[in-house]
């Protein structure tokens, strides 16, 4: 019981982290620096200040253990790996992607993507899988998973730019529709 109510609670402080780094700074008082960066014991005050308190220990366990790297530590600093609405910079440099990336999602979104092809929406950034397994997953959290195929490499020698986050999700800015290849629901 004990370990469930332990797992319950690292997914709480990973929501309440990925909330507050990626997309709502300002609700509870955060000022994210240029490069999304915030001093651990600040958001530490912040979320406390707001009832949501957060140990050391508890924000070093989701770190350390989130299946998906959403989070960095830099020295005393915290930042979301990517996936943010604010406006920062990541500082990624360009990267030369894998010959082909994926990207999961359901079939209820399939004929805009083939009409529009993938947009960031309310990011900065498409985010792409560098295999098949970690598109799958991501595209099962909404449903029943479609994973596309990207060919990122028709892409950059196009001119389209390619990052890395810290975590191996790949990031760039749009994927227009004629590099994608569907594939039907798993």
């Amino acid at each position: 019981m004990t370990e469930r109510k332990d797992e319950n609670r690292t997914v709480k402080v990973s929501k309440y982290l990925s909330k507050h780094l990626r997309h709502r700074p300002e609700r509870i008082g955060l000022t994210l620096d240029e490069g999304g960066w915030v001093e651990i014991d600040t958001l530490l005050a912040a979320a406390a200040a707001h009832g949501f308190r957060i140990t050391r220990d508890e924000l070093h366990h989701v770190v350390a253990t989130n299946d998906k790297k959403r989070f960095a530590i830099e020295g005393t600093r915290i930042r979301a790996s990517q996936g943010h609405s604010v406006e920062i910079d990541l500082g990624l440099p360009p990267a030369t992607p894998p010959a082909y990336l994926y990207h999961g999602t359901v079939a209820r979104n399939l004929d805009a993507i083939r009409a529009e092809g993938l947009r960031p929406m309310d990011r900065h950034h498409v985010h792409l899988s560098p295999d098949r397994e970690t598109a799958t997953r991501v595209g099962a959290r909404r449903g029943r998973p479609v994973v596309l195929t990207v060919d990122a490499g028709a892409m950059q020698r196009d001119g389209h730019v390619f990052h890395v986050s810290a975590n191996g999700v790949w990031l760039t800015k749009a994927v227009p529709p004629r590099y994608l290849r569907f594939r039907g629901p798993r």
